[in-house]
């Protein structure tokens, strides 16, 4: 009855307006912006998701849009921090992570796992997902079906595609007019190494050169709100992005795109592993070298754990009195356990021990 008054008492003199109840703030519905379809459980700030109509504003005020690809829940999570734009799960994740030579080796299942990882840790960047080889190639429909089960499975905004053969062209349109948000990708496209004869830049004569600006257009006439430029001239790329209305992102297209992409593991030197220089690309600037401070990390511990110096006292933090472990030891010793008993005793002394000069150390320190 008390809480019923207290509710009665907020309704009629709050009406309007936020009031709090056993410490939970419930807002009125007119509090909502009325341009916003479904105010959602999330507050209306800053920092809220990055949308298309973000991405369109920037493009129109002429401001960069980064992108980083994300595999997981730690990398997206590190985006989300950093306020990067869009966040790709690449099919890369095939080579950086998986360790194989190409992106055509992972499936959709690898992929979503992927998705659903990155979707947990990144609250703020637009989440784009690739689609990868095989998934999109035999029909509109095929397309469609993969490309909702990366939003809807996944737990993506967008899905991005390669190519611009008619059919890839075609695959574009029909996933846009199913309601899902498309960016292409034209240049050197990896899942195409078949034909392309391995990694190689587009662009470099006149006939690639104009295919690659006749291409993008033919994305953007698709629907498709963005285009990604990899591996061709950069006046090839100031062209497309000056015959485009839509965002150019470019990787290793140089810097007259609306944009910038690049792979999570090669942007922080992650890895130095011979795999991973064999596929790390020219274009790559390395803004760290996390993977030197991992290896460092990793051979520190391997050198402590093996000398013994951790874990330490201070990083044993759970106790028993000793008076507990007098008594543990006795059970142990009617067990018929005398050799864990004198164990027991012995690490409680030694922790004991390990304390006391740890705080000697430490008010000499001070």
């Amino acid at each position: 009855m008390l809480i019923a008054r207290t509710l009665k008492k907020s309704l009629s003199s709050s009406v309007g307006k936020p009031f709090s109840l056993l410490g939970t703030q419930v807002k009125w519905m007119s509090n909502v912006p009325e341009n916003a379809v479904y105010g959602g459980p999330k507050p209306q700030n800053p920092n809220q998701r990055v949308t298309l109509t973000h991405l369109r504003q920037k493009h129109r005020r002429g401001e960069p849009i980064t992108v980083v690809t994300a595999y997981d829940y730690p990398s997206a999570v590190h985006l989300d921090l950093a306020g990067i734009d869009i966040c790709l799960v690449g099919d890369s994740a095939s080579m950086v992570v998986h360790g194989h030579d190409t992106t055509l080796p992972i499936s959709l299942e690898e992929m979503l796992v992927h998705c659903r990882a990155v979707a947990r840790g990144a609250n703020r960047p637009l989440l784009v997902g690739d689609l990868p080889f095989g998934t999109y190639e035999s029909s509109s429909n095929q397309a469609v079906d993969a490309a909702v089960r990366i939003l809807k499975e996944g737990g993506m905004d967008a899905i991005k595609l390669e190519g611009g053969s008619p059919s890839r062209i075609t695959a574009a349109k029909a996933i846009v007019e199913a309601g899902i948000a498309v960016i292409g990708h034209v240049g050197l496209t990896p899942q195409a190494i078949s034909v392309l004869g391995g990694f190689r830049p587009q662009g470099k004569n006149i006939a690639s050169a104009v295919k690659v600006v006749e291409t993008a257009m033919a994305l953007q006439e698709s629907g498709c709100f963005a285009v990604v430029l990899e591996c061709v001239p950069a006046p090839v790329a100031a062209a497309a992005t000056s015959a485009l209305r839509i965002p150019t992102i470019g990787i290793g297209a140089g810097p007259f795109c609306s944009g910038q992409v690049l792979v999570y593991h090669d942007l922080l030197g992650m890895m130095q592993h011979p795999h991973h220089a064999k596929v790390t690309p020219k274009f790559c600037k390395q803004f760290g070298q996390v993977g030197e401070v991992i290896n460092k990390a990793l051979l520190e511990y391997k050198e402590e754990v093996t000398n013994g110096s951790f874990p330490g006292p201070a990083h044993s933090p759970y106790k028993i009195s000793s008076s507990d472990v007098d008594g543990f030891s006795k059970e142990l010793q009617k067990l018929g356990l005398e050799k864990a008993a004198s164990a027991a005793a012995e690490a409680a002394e030694k922790i004991e021990t390990g304390e006391s000069q740890e705080g000697k150390n430490h008010q000499t320190s001070d």
